[in-house]
């Protein structure tokens, strides 16, 4: 006769360090952004504190004493560093008399790049972590008053578990490039457009005309120089767009990811001649397959400077060491035009209130469908010779 198995049990912890990194890890996160060491580093450092709109409390399953699924979450007391801007759905909610913070929010935060959903080990079912996660985080939501559940760039299959619990779904812009085995980035290049192809290559040879040197360092091998540049760019690029910016993270931080999670990351760094210091740098995470672009700034504006650092380099690198999917975050049209494609991203919401959660439900649909066509628009940008979505 077959033993029943123990309940999954559930509890709350308020910081990462509440739990012990090998259990953590032992789930093998499928990006950067959901390690043990990324997500204590945020807190330990004071990036995300109650005191910067981030209150911690992690969802932890355990089976017989033992840890088998978890997911970080954190009530918000605003939704900056999200980069949904569901601040919309605030203005509503004020309109019909409502509070729309706080709220309790399941993301890797400052971090709009798809992989969420809840760890699970490898023995476990992930169908039954995904369901009980969504059930305690109601359960959650209701008991402490917050205005709803909000999953930011959820995987795709738990955003489906998500929609089947009852939450709906928000499409979201994003790019991403795909790499189905080049050879060499003139091989990417060749199906590009010949007017295209030649900007590209005009781009490239004026920087090394000029003598402009693009390297990209593994983690491990990144001076202490070269992250302290690297975050002297961050706050140069936040400063430039004022109160825009996304001024998230600190010293602290950027020293600890290096420290902590070298494997995980790679710089591209722009020099010229013999200077020591670089003119740009771009900061990239990396896993298995898979490359993030994260952060991008430079001490001195040099036309094309930027699509070297951020795309092209970048795109060399996946292409020899085997990438087959590269990210490079969030932003406007020149990322089509280079070859990069766009996809939609997925959040997930349930608001408490019944008439907030009736016209979110209502309008959805309208807005999903015009996000679609942004993200058709997008692609009739491509520079190829045919475009077809499953390429690049």
């Amino acid at each position: 006769m077959t033993q029943p198995r123990e309940p999954l049990t559930a509890a709350w912890a308020e910081s990462l360090s509440d739990v012990r990194r090998e259990d953590w890890e032992r789930f093998r996160p499928g990006t950067p952004f959901m390690r043990w060491d990324w997500l204590r580093l945020l807190e330990e450092t004071g990036c995300v504190t109650p005191g910067t709109g981030w209150l911690p409390r992690h969802l932890l399953l355990h089976r017989g004493g033992e840890l088998v699924g978890a997911a970080p979450m954190y009530v918000r007391t605003n939704s900056s560093g999200e980069f949904v801007f569901d601040q919309v759905w605030a203005e509503v909610a004020a309109r019909i008399g409502l509070s729309y913070y706080p709220k309790l929010t399941a993301m890797s935060p400052f971090t709009p790049a798809t992989g969420y959903e809840p760890l699970t080990a490898p023995e476990a079912d992930t169908e039954d972590v995904f369901t009980r996660v969504l059930d305690e985080a109601e359960a959650f939501v209701r008991g402490h008053g917050l205005s709803g559940l909000n999953v930011n760039f959820a995987s795709p299959r738990f955003a489906e578990a998500a929609e089947r619990a009852g939450m709906v779904r928000w499409e979201h812009q994003g790019f991403v490039w795909s790499n189905p085995g080049y050879a060499s980035l003139d091989e990417f290049l060749a199906y590009f457009r010949r007017s295209r192809r030649r900007n590209v290559t005009r781009e490239r040879r004026a920087l090394r005309e000029r003598g402009v040197r693009v390297e990209m360092v593994e983690g491990a091998d990144v001076s202490d120089a070269w992250v302290e540049w690297l975050y002297a760019i961050y706050e140069r690029t936040n400063a430039k767009f004022g109160p825009w910016g996304c001024h998230y993270l600190n010293r602290d931080f950027f020293q600890g990811i290096f420290r902590e999670l070298p494997e995980n990351l790679v710089v591209a760094g722009a020099t010229e001649g013999g200077r020591e210091r670089p003119l740009a740098m771009a900061l990239f995470a990396k896993q298995g397959e898979r490359l993030w672009g994260r952060y991008w700034g430079c001490f001195e504006e040099v036309p094309g400077l930027h699509f070297e650092v951020c795309y092209y380099t970048p795109m060399e690198y996946c292409i020899e060491h085997g990438l087959r999917e590269f990210d490079p975050g969030m932003g406007g049209a020149h990322k089509a035009r280079r070859g990069f494609a766009s996809r939609s991203a997925y959040s997930l919401h349930r608001f408490s209130d019944p008439r907030l959660h009736a016209l979110l439900r209502r309008h959805m649909p309208e807005i999903n469908s015009l996000e679609r066509t942004h993200v058709a628009e997008l692609n009739e940008l491509l520079p190829f010779k045919e475009w077809t979505a499953g390429r690049s």
